[in-house]
Order: C-alpha cells, then sequence, then structure tokens
C-alpha cells in the first residue's frame, strides 16, 4: 500500500529510489501519532549522531607507520596509467597534485556492499543475514584481485547513514537520519574484516551543511569515509525519488573542504568521497570542483540496466566530464532484469571500460 504513494520513476532511475520504498514503510508508521509503540520506535530511530561514536578514534600500529611512508609517486603515477589502460589522454588520468601519505587510491581498489540495515530492498548490505554478507563481499573482492592481480582490492560497507525519504518528517526535511548504534554496527563491521565503512548521505529537503557536521565522530576515524547522492538532492522542493536530483560543484567542494578540515585536525590520511552520478544533470559545474590532497573524489555510475545502457551512462557521466576517479555500480538484480541483455556484468568487463574504473560498489 505504501508503494502506491511513489509515482512512476524514470526509466534510468536507480534502484536505491526502488528500494527505499521498504525503508519507507518503517518511516510512514513513525509518522503516526497513534500508537505508543510506535513513539518510542521513532525515537530511537531518530536519535541524533551528534552523540560521540562508541567506537575509537586511535590508529593502529600500521596505519600509523603507512601515515609516516612518504608517498610513493612512482607507484602513484604507475597505477594512475594502469587504470588508463597505458594509453593517456588529454582528460584521463586527471591531473591533480598528489595526495597526503596513507592515501588509498589508487594503490587499493575498494570493493563495496551498499544499503542499509533496515531493509532488504535498500541493497545487498541489509539483504542478506551478516555473515553471509560479509562471505559474499570477501568473495567478490577476491574475484576482483583475480580480474586485476595489478590493483590489491580493499573490502568496503557503504552505508546509508542518511536516507531521503517520501514523507516530510521531523524537520519538514524528508530525510532520516540513522542511529548512532547502527552506525556503530557498520563501522565495527568494516573493522572486523580490515575494511573500510563509507557513510552515505541523501540529502532530501536538507543540505549538505546540515547533515556533514554531525558525522563528525565517524569521519574522525581513519577508515571511515564519505559517500553523497545527488539524487536525493531536491532543490526545488520536490518529493525525493519523483525526480532525480542535483549538486552542483559548490555542494561538493563544500563536502570535500569539510572533509579536509577534518584530515588535519585528526591527523588523518586522506579520505575518500564518492559522489553518485548517472546523468549530467545530477552534477553541475563539474569543471569548478576542487581537488585537495587531502582527499580523494570518486565519481561513482550507479544507473542499473543491461550492460550497453550501463557502459553509455558511465562514459556520459563519468568520462565525458572528468572529475579525479572512477566508480562503477553493479546490481545484482536490476542489472539482470531485461530478459534478452540482463546479466551483471563480471569483473573483466568492468575492467574493459576507460578509465579502469577504482571503486566498485555492488547494490
Amino acid at each position: 500500500m505504501h508503494n502506491k504513494q511513489l509515482k512512476q520513476l524514470p526509466e534510468n532511475h536507480s534502484i536505491r529510489s526502488i528500494g527505499i520504498t521498504a525503508l519507507l514503510s518503517i518511516a510512514i508508521t513513525l509518522c503516526s501519532c497513534e500508537s505508543t509503540d510506535a513513539k518510542k520506535v521513532k525515537t530511537h530511530f531518530l536519535a541524533t549522531t551528534n552523540n560521540t561514536s562508541t567506537t575509537t578514534n586511535t590508529k593502529s600500529a600500521d596505519e600509523e607507520k603507512e601515515a609516516q611512508k612518504p608517498l610513493d609517486t612512482v607507484l602513484y603515477n604507475k597505477m594512475m596509467l594502469h587504470l588508463v589502460h597505458d594509453t593517456p589522454t588529454a582528460k584521463w588520468p586527471v591531473k591533480t597534485a598528489y595526495p597526503l601519505p596513507g592515501a588509498i587510491l589508487p594503490y587499493k581498489r575498494i570493493v563495496a556492499y551498499y544499503g542499509n540495515f533496515y531493509s532488504k530492498g535498500m541493497g545487498v548490505l541489509g539483504a542478506l543475514p551478516t555473515n553471509q554478507m560479509i562471505a559474499g563481499l570477501q568473495k567478490e573482492v577476491k574475484k576482483w584481485e583475480a580480474a586485476d592481480p595489478t590493483i590489491p582490492a580493499i573490502p568496503a560497507l557503504h552505508y546509508i547513514a542518511v536516507s531521503a525519504q517520501h514523507l516530510p518528517g521531523k524537520g519538514a526535511k524528508y530525510r532520516l537520519r540513522m542511529p548512532k548504534t547502527e552506525i556503530d554496527k557498520t563501522i565495527r563491521l568494516a573493522d572486523s574484516i580490515k575494511g573500510l565503512a563509507i557513510l552515505d548521505v541523501q540529502v532530501g529537503h536538507s543540505t549538505l551543511r546540515e547533515e556533514l557536521p554531525l558525522l563528525e565522530p565517524y569521519l574522525s576515524k581513519s577508515n571511515v569515509h564519505l559517500g553523497i547522492d545527488p539524487e536525493f538532492s531536491m532543490k526545488g522542493g520536490e518529493v525525493p525519488s519523483t525526480k532525480i536530483g542535483t549538486f552542483d560543484a559548490a555542494d561538493i567542494n563544500y563536502a570535500s573542504a569539510y572533509l579536509a578540515e577534518i584530515v588535519k585536525k585528526y591527523n588523518l590520511p586522506p579520505k575518500v568521497l564518492i559522489v553518485h552520478r548517472f546523468t549530467k544533470g545530477m552534477v553541475t559545474n563539474y569543471k569548478k570542483i576542487i581537488t585537495r590532497p587531502e582527499v580523494q573524489i570518486v565519481i561513482d555510475m550507479d544507473g542499473f540496466g543491461f550492460p550497453a545502457k550501463k557502459v553509455n551512462s558511465y562514459k556520459l557521466a563519468v568520462v565525458s566530464e572528468p572529475v579525479q576517479f572512477a566508480g562503477f555500480k553493479l546490481f545484482y538484480k536490476n542489472d539482470s532484469m531485461t530478459p534478452k541483455y540482463g546479466k551483471m556484468m563480471l569483473p573483466k568487463e568492468v575492467l574493459k571500460l576507460y578509465p579502469r574504473p577504482i571503486y566498485i560498489q555492488y547494490q
């Protein structure tokens, strides 16, 4: 019944907008004032992230040692050339200042599972029992290492920490902040597999300036990074999922500047910033996006469909407007729904793309 409240989505709309309806049923219940139990759940579900995380900011001995090493610029250049099949062009690889020591990219490829633990429909992160999910992620990491032995792969949990909503909710911001218990869970799981946690923000009618400072207790950890989603940034006041949203270069620059300050404040290695994109309109004024040694920006093509459609979206939304690094999303379900062409692309097929994506996300 709740799904019927969403309008028909555009053909190339991301599956995350469809999967989010599973979480909407919870949100709609929370907005009801008829049940005392519902109020209790709402209090827990909307718990603020202002409180300090139960996780610590201490670095491991290996992290400290890595951060003290000077950046291997020779290897950096070699890896960047590898990503473009040793055939550089005027656009790729993108010429930027070298990152600070301890940078993840391009030394390692990030292979992430995406979603929210409250919903089975928003991605693989919440669709499977924890042990099965972790085992699946580690299996995918091995596949990528086998397909591209030049670049080691590292696992990541890409968790939707702020979820866009179909109802106004508290403050009429059309977004729902996840409680610290769930964010802590994500970070603990990432720690357990020596991987990364990526906290994703869908602002709805809110802004990055409102949402990002609340995540500082988590971003102050060296293995916690950030994702921002233009699709659900509704600058015109629309209801999320009824239209594809947008971020301007100014929004992305704010996020990267904020992360840069976190890096300086806590003496951390560079942060990774994932920006989702599958249409040109999702990011405007890309030439004004500022790159920084403290932050590594990945433009992640996150549209679904049959292989030719995905490749075309990648060329349109990532390759033609280079920022720094390239990412690519794979959908276990929606990439395989077209009867004639339906199949999820294999690592060896994705690696034929120019440039090779350094960030891989599974939903």
